[in-house]
């Protein structure tokens, strides 16, 4: 972004940017998927951290099909709003994220990939949520300014130095990012479980694009 004030140019640089959409007709897939993810959940043990292991998006499940056209088309409308002219050729590498009571995921990002997201599925309300501790954030995915020690010379009101950014999602909504971006998922602190895709978005023919 960049305009001219007086003779005074400004240009923001380095910016990170983050989507968030709420996919239509979720209601009645979210259903399909949820259960195809308890199924698996019960079948094998580690499937959130055996990731690598299997393509969630390689299911011939209409559903799952849905989902797989669904962030193709956030992956292009985000390389469209980052002004890139091409988006490049992309794979998705996908996998399930069952949370419950008391899980959460460590501070993290995603090598070797381009983007991240995460699709919602089930995202269970906390207002009820037994918390002894004022710094908990039940529910929550927090994402952090990726430019090392920034913050230490934040002044408030300056939004060039939130070192945070925290988000209570909702079912429905697909987020997307930079891979390189260090994120963290909040503890789930009731008994219904909360159900999510993760993907990594890989670029094909890095030769061509990097």
């Amino acid at each position: 972004m960049e305009r001219q004030v007086g003779g005074a140019e400004f240009k923001r640089l380095w910016p990170t940017l983050f989507m968030s959409v709420r996919l239509p007709g979720h209601e009645v897939a979210n259903n399909i998927i949820s259960s195809i993810v308890m199924q698996s959940h019960a079948q094998q043990d580690q499937l959130t951290t055996n990731y690598l292991d299997q393509n969630f998006f390689d299911s011939d499940n209409p559903a799952v099909g849905w989902l797989h056209q669904c962030c193709h088309r956030a992956i292009a409308d985000y390389a469209a709003e980052a002004g890139m002219s091409e988006m490049p050729e992309v794979s998705l590498q996908a996998w399930p994220n069952i949370n419950f009571k008391g899980d959460y995921h460590n501070l993290h990002n995603h090598p070797h990939s381009w983007l991240s997201g995460t699709y919602y599925l089930n995202v269970p309300d906390q207002s009820k949520a037994a918390v002894f501790r004022e710094d908990l954030n039940p529910g929550a995915i927090s994402f952090f300014d990726p430019r090392g020690a920034a913050n230490m010379s934040a002044i408030r009101n300056d939004g060039q130095y939130d070192p945070e950014y925290r988000r209570v999602p909702e079912a429905g909504e697909l987020f997307l990012w930079p891979a390189f971006i260090h994120h963290f998922v909040h503890p789930n602190m009731v008994d219904t479980p909360r159900l999510s895709i993760s993907f990594n978005v890989l670029v094909k023919n890095k030769t061509k694009y990097l």
